[in-house]
């Protein structure tokens, strides 16, 4: 009779439509969010041209240059997050490498030459982070806390204080500020190292094992799996994107300030939390992090064309943020039952 009754049990379990469990997944959330958002923006653009002109071209040429910096680096500290960790020296990252390529471009080295050391100092730093972080287990905030206060020190002993200029050529310029076919340079550059992470992420062992020790360090170490040599790895890519996108801006907009840089860190995590990454690590998508990249500078335009006061913005990343966490604690929970 007991196993008579248990197939009559199971059949009687309603199952969970497709659907259903689609909409407990936090990248189909935020990009039903985005879509509608943007319905909403480009219909009223169409219905207010003269007061509302999202649709226009320059605001189009605007956003696509305006997202690729915030972007590239949310990419970086996406993947470290993936693995449990955080970097808060991202931001200063960012300026070192502006004032370090325009001070060895200055000195008479080829730009390439330039660009190719600057990258290389960034992953010194990664690298440093890592290793101070899994071999003396030192929580990764306070550790890239104290590099964030250390290189911003060196950047303002380098500058004096000082904006430094930077006016490579026009071929290099034009490659990584020019536009192709209508689509501005940095943001082709953006997708396109996006596209490269999300093959890293999603399809390659080393990606693999990103989500293992984020989510499973205990049982990737069981199964063989080297977590510290991991997790520097991802330090370092953390700050090799850090270093790209200041090359890109440093180059667009040919000068750097000390003060650059200031509070990418806490936006590029909140980035990544909106675009459905999880703070405990192991969680998470490289399309959630695009998607949040563009969320972000999508509600800052708006607020712009609405001439809203500034402190808006942060009064909408704070909110969000908060909502995200919650929603993704939420909806985890949820697919777990």
């Amino acid at each position: 009779m007991t196993q008579d009754a248990a197939p009559l049990l199971k059949s009687t379990t309603p199952a969970i439509p497709h659907w259903r469990r689609l909409m407990r997944q936090p990248i189909v959330n935020i990009c039903l969010f985005f879509f509608v958002l943007q319905v909403i923006c480009i219909v009223a653009s169409l219905l207010y041209p003269n007061d509302f002109r999202y649709v226009s071209e320059t605001n189009i040429g605007l956003l696509l240059r305006a997202i690729p910096v915030l972007g590239i680096i949310s990419l970086g500290v996406g993947v470290l997050m993936i693995t449990g960790e955080y970097d808060l020296s991202v931001g200063s990252v960012y300026t070192l490498a502006g004032y370090s390529i325009a001070l060895l471009f200055g000195m008479g080295l080829p730009v390439w030459l330039a660009v190719i050391a600057t990258l290389a100092i960034a992953i010194a730093i990664g690298v440093t982070n890592g290793l101070i972080t899994v071999k003396f287990a030192i929580p990764s905030f306070i550790a890239t806390m104290g590099a964030m206060l250390v290189v911003r020190g060196v950047v303002r002993w380098l500058s004096e204080g000082r904006t430094v200029s930077f006016k490579p050529d026009e071929t290099f310029s034009g490659l990584l500020t020019g536009a192709f076919y209508g689509i501005e340079a940095p943001f082709i550059w953006f997708i396109g190292l996006a596209l490269l992470t999300g093959l890293l992420v999603h399809k390659s062992k080393l990606g693999n094992h990103f989500y293992l020790v984020g989510g499973h360090e205990k049982t990737a170490i069981a199964v063989g799996i080297n977590s510290h040599r991991v997790k520097v790895i991802a330090f370092a890519l953390a700050s090799l994107a850090a270093a790209i996108a200041g090359i890109l801006s440093i180059t667009r907009v040919g000068t750097a300030t000390p003060a650059q840089g200031i509070g990418l860190e806490l936006k590029a995590i909140a980035v990544c939390v909106i675009g459905g990454l999880f703070l405990s690590g192991g969680r998470g998508t490289v399309l959630g992090i695009v998607v949040g990249a563009c969320l972000m500078y999508m509600v800052e335009d708006v607020l712009l064309l609405l001439r809203a006061p500034g402190f808006y913005l942060d009064v909408f990343v704070g909110a969000i943020l908060v909502v995200a966490v919650i929603l993704n604690t939420w909806l985890t929970r949820k697919a777990g039952k």
